[in-house]
């Protein structure tokens, strides 16, 4: 029994030592989690203020879309995870991207891939990446990860036409009652309504502008671009933490309940030891009266 004591004592041990750094983890989850909310938020009131952009460009020169033509590249850029202790983040991405791959049998596919481990999973699933670019440690990472994307766009829309290169983004979304979904999203192409002429302006002042028209059409698609991508890396990271706070709440009520657990052994045999020592006094002390 002491040896049973004895164990059940390491093992009570261990567990609070686990609970202190789940608790720590959860914490530190949701720390972050304020961070990542308002960089969504502010990256999607500047998008809303380039595609108006747009709206005033189309407006005001009455640009018309272009035709459709014959995609020659087609890339799909794939958002994942580094950082670890957040489920099967990847592997719910990767089967998304190998579903959308199926999706397309007769079509080249090029894969840009953020993160390693989204890497391995992609391998798992016979699809390997062009290059694979480190996801962001924190919040300031994230502008330099989609600079570093938009860069590499830029180099292959510079070899062939925008409307022949089709870019596409694979990332993991908040959705509904606090869940998460992975979504494919049409970056290139651009969508027709980006370009269609407005036939009516929201206000009285019609929208003017002063610097040559495709400088700053130009401009106006690379911020669409940028602010896309970084949309969608800022998505990904903040569903990445709350994948880690559910999970890190979930691991710290399984330590919980299994340190209830240990603990009513630890009492349980503490008792029964306490009980065995006394019967065997009594033994003792009636042996000695005989």
């Amino acid at each position: 029994m002491p040896q049973t004591l004895e164990a059940l004592s390491r093992h009570n041990a261990t567990l609070k030592s686990i609970r202190g750094i789940v608790h720590t983890m959860k914490t530190l989850s949701a720390i972050n989690a304020r961070p990542y909310e308002q960089v969504v938020r502010a990256i999607e009131a500047y998008h809303a203020t380039v595609l108006r952009s747009l709206a005033a460009f189309s407006h005001s020169t009455a640009r018309m879309s272009e035709r459709p033509q014959h995609v020659g590249e087609r890339w799909l850029v794939v958002f994942g995870s580094d950082h670890g202790l957040c489920g099967s983040y990847n592997e719910i991405v990767a089967q998304l991207v190998k579903e959308y791959c199926e999706s397309l049998p007769h079509v080249e596919k090029r894969l840009l891939v953020i993160g390693q481990k989204m890497n391995d999973a992609l391998l798992d699933h016979g699809l390997r990446g062009e290059g694979v670019l480190l996801p962001p440690a924190s919040v300031d990472g994230i502008g330099r990860m989609a600079g570093e994307i938009v860069t590499r766009l830029d180099l292959v829309t510079r070899r062939r036409p925008l409307s022949r290169v089709a870019v596409t983004l694979a990332f993991t979304q908040r959705g509904e009652h606090g869940l998460r979904e992975p979504v494919t999203r049409r970056l290139l192409p651009l969508e027709e309504k980006l370009l269609r002429p407005t036939t009516r302006w929201q206000s009285r002042t019609l929208p003017d502008y002063s610097m040559a028209p495709d400088a700053l059409f130009a401009s106006l698609i690379r911020s669409h671009i940028y602010a896309s991508v970084f949309r969608a890396s800022a998505e990904a990271m903040a569903t990445e933490n709350a994948a880690r706070l559910a999970l890190m709440q979930q691991a710290e009520q399984s330590v919980d309940d299994r340190l209830e657990q240990v603990k009513a052994e630890l009492s349980s045999g503490r008792q029964t030891e306490i009980t065995n020592e006394l019967m065997d006094v009594i033994i003792g002390f009636e042996a000695l009266k005989r």
